[in-house]
């Protein structure tokens, strides 16, 4: 007999997903760094050969069923980052993008635990069905805020370790990194910020699908 008053903990993996992504993200910069290599470090070969991989890559996963839309993006940030290592004639800006973007990232999820919209409750209630209804619940919106800090550092390493190693001109080691902390940076992050969403809640609460609705007012700043 199952006693309903056990919360239910789902597994924040279960949850997001997301691995096939992380991997096929890693693919065309590592194509970069071989092509640029291969070719007696031109930008240009580098290019081709990282296009050419993430178009192969995307047509792969549209067969196999994949979204178009998300191949779509994927291949617009290969060919923007290809753009950019093009137009400024440094190969180490090939990694421009993915540095800023996760600059961008981090920003946006302090900004969004600052507001008290954290975005690990705006991504997981969509998921889950909730929508927005998790802000009505303290210990969830509590929870959520805490879980979304390692997201933030998830976001500072990799830009420390990019920043780093594009200022000083490591083209092969950025390759290396940016293969390295793609998937399992990323598995690491949804397994310890699920840790902390869980060690978060109280042991009677009910589990993310469920949210514990409160009469007090949870707008910021309140």
């Amino acid at each position: 007999m199952t006693d309903e008053t056990t919360p239910a903990r789902e597994s924040l993996t279960q949850i997001l997903g997301g691995r096939r992504g992380a991997i096929d993200a890693s693919i065309p910069p590592a194509a970069f760094v071989v092509g640029w290599l291969a070719s007696g470090r031109s930008i240009a070969w580098g290019a081709g050969v990282a296009i050419g991989v993430a178009v192969l890559l995307g047509g792969y996963r549209v067969v196999r069923g994949g979204k178009a839309r998300a191949v779509v993006v994927s291949l617009t940030a290969v060919v923007i980052a290809a753009l950019i290592a093009l137009h400024t004639g440094r190969a180490e800006d090939f990694f421009l993008l993915q540095l800023l973007s996760n600059a961008a990232s981090a920003l946006l999820f302090a900004a969004s635990i600052v507001v008290r919209w954290p975005l690990l409750g705006v991504i997981v209630g969509l998921l889950v069905g909730q929508k927005t209804r998790w802000r009505r619940d303290p210990a969830l919106l509590r929870a959520y805020s805490w879980a979304s800090w390692v997201w933030v550092l998830q976001y500072l390493l990799r830009v420390v370790v990019y920043g780093l190693l594009w200022w000083a001109g490591q083209v092969v080691v950025l390759g290396i990194a940016r293969t390295v902390l793609s998937w399992p940076l990323v598995a690491a992050t949804v397994a310890v910020s699920g840790w902390v969403l869980y060690k978060s809640l109280p042991p009677e609460h009910p589990g993310l699908r469920v949210a514990q609705e409160s009469g007090a007012d949870d707008r910021p700043g309140t």
